[in-house]
């Protein structure tokens, strides 16, 4: 686990942040409870169980949590037993919640437990974890946010150097102001549902896969 010396850079993200999240996480777990309910029964009815997706995810100085999200895709495996691809478990029910969002609900709970943050990096795979430059590592100087300055600004269609870079300009100036605008921003995406990606390995690729070959390619 990596420490880090991040200095917060005002008030607000050192005394406000943090507190807001969790009064705002609690607010939408009560009011909208009733959508969490009728969206878990949808995807039992539809999809199967569990409801809920698990995942480990890499969080504040590298912390490994379980990542909830509602599933969005069934077990249909092939022949030799292997999960098919995305696309081809991904059924119209998944991209509609995709597209809207709703299958990120359940990560308020990860607000609410501190997890996460509303707004901040994406948290992404452990297996990523090598692979980022000594100032891409700095998107995890905070907690990971259910959406954040990459998102909007291009979400999975940006490559990975750019949104890594928006990351980390994100987490070297944490406003009110700036979170504030993020959060307009996100309403507005999530409504006109652009930058939407039904399979993001056909948009954005494996990280991993994409740095190593560079590795590769740099050291012959």
């Amino acid at each position: 686990m990596q420490k880090t010396d991040h200095k917060p850079y005002g008030p607000y993200e050192k005394y406000i942040k943090r507190p807001l999240d969790l009064i705002c996480s609690l607010i939408a777990i009560i009011a909208f409870s009733w959508l969490y309910l009728i969206v878990a029964i949808l995807v039992r009815v539809k999809l199967g169980s569990p409801v809920i997706f698990t995942q480990d995810r890499p969080g504040k100085d590298e912390k490994i949590f379980k990542l909830y999200k509602f599933r969005t895709m069934t077990d249909a495996k092939d022949e030799k037993g292997d999960l098919l691809p995305d696309s081809e478990r991904l059924t119209k029910f998944g991209k509609i919640l995709r597209a809207t969002s709703l299958d990120e609900l359940p990560e308020v709970f990860n607000i609410a437990k501190g997890d996460m943050s509303i707004l901040g990096p994406r948290p992404l795979l452990p297996s990523y974890l090598p692979w980022y430059t000594e100032r891409e590592k700095h998107r995890h100087d905070v907690r990971p946010g259910l959406s954040g300055l990459a998102q909007v600004n291009g979400r999975n269609y940006l490559d990975w150097d750019k949104r890594f870079e928006l990351d980390v300009q994100y987490t070297e100036k944490i406003t009110f102001l700036g979170d504030l605008n993020i959060i307009f921003q996100t309403i507005k995406k999530i409504v006109s549902h652009s930058n939407v990606a039904e399979d993001t390995n056909k948009t954005e690729g494996n990280m991993a896969e994409i740095r190593e070959k560079r590795a590769n390619t740099n050291n012959k």
